[in-house]
């Protein structure tokens, strides 16, 4: 008992030291990005986007390989489809005005673009992926964006983009004094 009495204060004082040097001494850590911003094109776009889908997906995806066990990943995709027409493609001879009726040919509406919303998409599970799992989670969400993407293609959004694009040109070229307005699609 007087050895432990003895060692006591030896035992706060070193405590107390380590502590105050922590202190003193502490490591900052300090991140620090450069960045060389480049601006590589400057585009002029035209498309008016009229209809955007928003698209849920659950995909496993499984990489099969002869020497490692069967890899797979579970993910819950978010990504979203925009249908479009490309406005700058209307010409003088696109538009027909006779009195009172305009007689409009817009070009065929496209999809814009399908993307994955990968801030809201998640990787539920992975199993026996191991080293692997960065290639795999990427290979899945490859293989979700071409899905979506043909599914998006078989999907009623372009009939939905002429529909909407009647809808939102129509009022402004009757707001021009046009009354009766048609629009037919090239």
């Amino acid at each position: 008992m007087k050895l432990f009495f003895r060692l006591l204060p030896w035992l706060i004082l070193l405590v107390a030291a380590y502590f105050f040097i922590s202190k003193k001494f502490s490591i900052n850590t300090t991140v620090e990005s450069k960045h060389q911003l480049l601006v590589e094109k400057i585009e002029a776009i035209g498309k008016l986007e009229l209809v955007r889908y928003q698209i849920s997906d659950v995909l496993e995806h499984k990489n099969k390989t002869d020497f490692l066990p069967e890899a797979s990943v579970l993910l819950i995709v978010k990504a979203e489809a925009v249908g479009c027409i490309d406005l700058t493609k209307i010409t003088k001879e696109d538009i027909n005005i006779d009195a009172d009726t305009a007689v409009v040919n817009l070009p065929q509406p496209e999809i814009c673009y399908v993307k994955i919303d990968h801030k809201n998409s998640r990787v539920y599970d992975t199993k026996m992926a191991f080293f692997r799992e960065a290639g795999l989670v990427d290979e899945a969400y490859k293989a979700a964006e071409r899905q979506i993407t043909a599914e998006v293609k078989k999907s009623s959004i372009l009939p939905q983009t002429k529909t909407n694009a009647t809808a939102v040109l129509k009022p402004i070229i009757e707001g021009l004094g046009y009354k009766n307005v048609r629009f037919t699609f090239e």
